[in-house]
């Protein structure tokens, strides 16, 4: 359990830590010279007779109470289990206890108690005037609830009842669920003669092991865990919701900063901009317009940024609502972070919140589609929000795991909570899905009524006239499914309905097959119009003629500019394909090339045909498989041919 505490300078913070634990936690020079805190400092307690041997030591996090120093206090407050707020007996509630109140609050710590310091310097009178002040300002408020000790870390009055209330509370804690990929907000970084670079923070989810791969997000640099101390002791493995000291291998402490992420698993969470659920302070009477500027602050960093109400043009104090949030510079976020914001001159804390959704659509961010999905994000589980959010737009399977955090068997059983269809690694809602078929069939129907001749409409051509808006992965996964359905064929680079046959005239069928053996006899490179007219004595106009509506028919298949190749020798062309990617996990031109035999000029252009086609992707001068042989049905008349 991490323990943080909260309040005005001078109230005693430090020295209450370091009569619980007998650490001092002002370690900088400047801070002991001052009698002030500066920085955030650490200390630890073992605790016997816990349940979970893993928890016999609680961490505390001393915060800063100046008000110069309230963003170093949002970087401790940020991840703590329970808070101590500290109030001197002899000063009462000053503006900095407020104000840290109020942080503890807009972060979503639920749980703490109020100690009340210095009671060796008042008498019974001071000190009931206190405590009443005390109870007026955290009416109403979580705090209300918390129990209240009067402690003097001089004399040691009420620290042994404080210490048996947090070893009470440590042992009714429960620990948060390490589901998720490892992540640690920085707050320090440092180097140790002899092991190297040192970097320090909360785990804020998942699970961490020796020897594990970290990238340092936003920058994305890896590293590799060489040890780990989890609550200031040496340990194999450091999870959520521990103090954790990681010495790394591969980088540089001048590469880390405070306000980055380590994260594992591959995360890859960094945004510009997001939506969130926002409440305006009622601490304050600002009020909030489209494109204040303000400072937020997430986890251990800090960066200036614009807010825009979605609900309203501007939000009063003490409202709440939804919001769309522009970063100055990126920020690695999850849905669910909280984060608080203070003014432009960050002397005055606004108000906080929680994240929504951290890729948000570049337009309609007021649409009434799109406040129903963020309102289904703030209230409905997990589930229920999601098929909400695939309702309004079809959402990336990566997209959603790094956004949320999940991994790969948490992912998939969400998935499946929500029935949705996946494809080419996009998640759809099932009546989009259906939406998307039912556009298909119907402009291959239109098609064949229009043009009887041809057998189909051609895929890219389908694709923009049926379903512009999916990925070329996503569309070749609901083509082959609806050919898995029967509902059609693939013929070449053509989708019809299997029941539809374009045939050709008898003159044309006679053309055709004068020409055929041509194309057969080099069957990779076989000769272009010019040469078959050549070859028969026929002009090139009307050999380009047969040619195209054979190719309507499906026989040949228009791979270049007037060269056309017999579609069963384009299906064994794309079995090579196959091959070599299988044998080397890429397609050069020149082995494609040896495979075929021709020249290089005629290999690259069969394979930007595969390119164009989407069974192919160019990758500089390689080829990717993408999905399976379009042919593939042809095979067997590609054996008889």
């Amino acid at each position: 359990m991490i323990i943080g505490t909260a309040g005005h300078i001078d109230h005693g913070k430090t020295s209450l830590i370091g009569r619980l634990t007998g650490r001092d936690t002002d370690r900088l020079p400047e801070e002991k010279r001052r009698g002030i805190s500066i920085e955030l400092g650490y200390a630890y307690l073992s605790v016997e007779g816990l349940r979970n041997s893993a928890s016999k030591r609680l961490g505390f996090i001393d915060v800063p109470g100046h008000e110069k120093f309230v963003h170093a206090m949002l970087s401790g407050a940020t991840g703590i289990d329970y808070a101590l707020l500290v109030i001197a007996a002899d000063d009462g509630p000053m503006p900095q206890t407020r104000e840290h109140l109020d942080i503890l609050r807009l972060l979503g710590v639920q749980q703490g108690a109020v100690v009340v310091t210095k009671i060796d310097r008042v008498d019974a009178a001071i000190g009931d005037q206190t405590i009443t002040a005390i109870a007026t300002m955290v009416a109403g408020q979580p705090a209300e609830h918390w129990p209240l000790f009067p402690v003097s870390s001089v004399t040691g009055e009420g620290i042994s009842e404080l210490l048996e209330h947090l070893r009470i509370k440590a042992f009714e804690f429960e620990h948060r669920s390490t589901e998720g990929m490892f992540r640690l907000a920085v707050d320090r970084a440092f180097t140790l003669q002899g092991l190297g670079t040192i970097v320090t923070g909360t785990a804020h989810s998942g699970v961490v092991r020796v020897g594990d791969t970290l990238s340092l997000m936003p920058s994305g640099v890896s590293a590799r865990v060489r040890s780990i101390h989890s609550q200031d002791q040496p340990a194999q493995e450091g999870c959520i919701g521990e103090r954790l000291a990681l010495n790394l291998a591969g980088i540089s402490v001048e590469s880390v900063c405070r306000g980055e992420w380590l994260v594992g698993g591959g995360l890859n969470n960094t945004s510009l901009r997001f939506d969130a659920q926002l409440e305006n302070s009622s601490h304050h009477n600002r009020i909030i317009s489209q494109g204040l500027e303000i400072h937020l602050h997430h986890g251990s960093s800090d960066v200036i940024a614009k807010l825009y109400p979605l609900e309203r043009d501007r939000m009063e104090s003490g409202t709440s609502g939804l919001v769309h949030l522009q970063l100055a510079a990126p920020l690695a976020l999850c849905k669910g972070d909280r984060f608080v914001i203070r003014d432009s001159q960050a002397r005055l804390t606004l108000g906080g919140g929680s994240v929504l959704d951290i890729a948000p659509p570049a337009r309609g961010r007021r649409s009434l589609g799109r406040l129903t999905t963020l309102q289904a994000l703030r209230d409905l589980p997990p589930a229920a929000a999601l098929t909400q959010m695939i309702l309004t737009a079809p959402m990336s399977f990566e997209g959603l795991r790094h956004g949320w955090n999940l991994q790969e068997n948490e992912l998939g059983t969400l998935v499946t909570q929500t029935g949705a269809v996946v494809a080419g690694g996009v998640l759809f809602h099932p009546s989009r899905w259906l939406d998307y078929r039912d556009r298909i069939l119907e402009a291959v129907d239109q098609t064949h009524v229009r043009e009887p001749e041809m057998p189909g409409l051609e895929l890219n051509r389908l694709r923009r006239v049926a379903s512009p808006q999916l990925s070329q992965e996503s569309y070749s996964e609901l083509i082959e499914a609806l050919a898995g359905q029967g509902l059609v064929i693939q013929r070449g680079v053509f989708v019809g309905r299997p029941s539809h046959k374009a045939e050709l005239s008898i003159a044309e069928k006679n053309l055709w097959m004068s020409i055929a053996p041509l194309l057969n006899e080099t069957p990779y490179n076989p000769p272009r119009v010019r040469d078959i007219a050549s070859l028969v004595h026929i002009p090139e106009t009307e050999i380009r003629a047969n040619l195209r509506k054979v190719a309507r028919v499906g026989e040949v298949t228009l791979v270049a500019l007037d060269h056309f190749f017999l579609t069963p020798r384009v299906s064994e062309m794309a079995e090579i394909v196959l091959e070599i990617f299988q044998a080397h996990g890429t397609v050069r031109a020149a082995d494609f090339r040896d495979r075929i035999g021709g020249g290089r000029k005629v290999a690259i252009q069969i394979l930007e045909f595969f390119d164009r086609i989407g069974f192919t992707r160019r990758l500089r001068d390689e080829h990717l498989v993408r999905r399976s042989n379009p042919y593939a049905e042809l095979a067997p008349e590609a054996q008889s041919a």
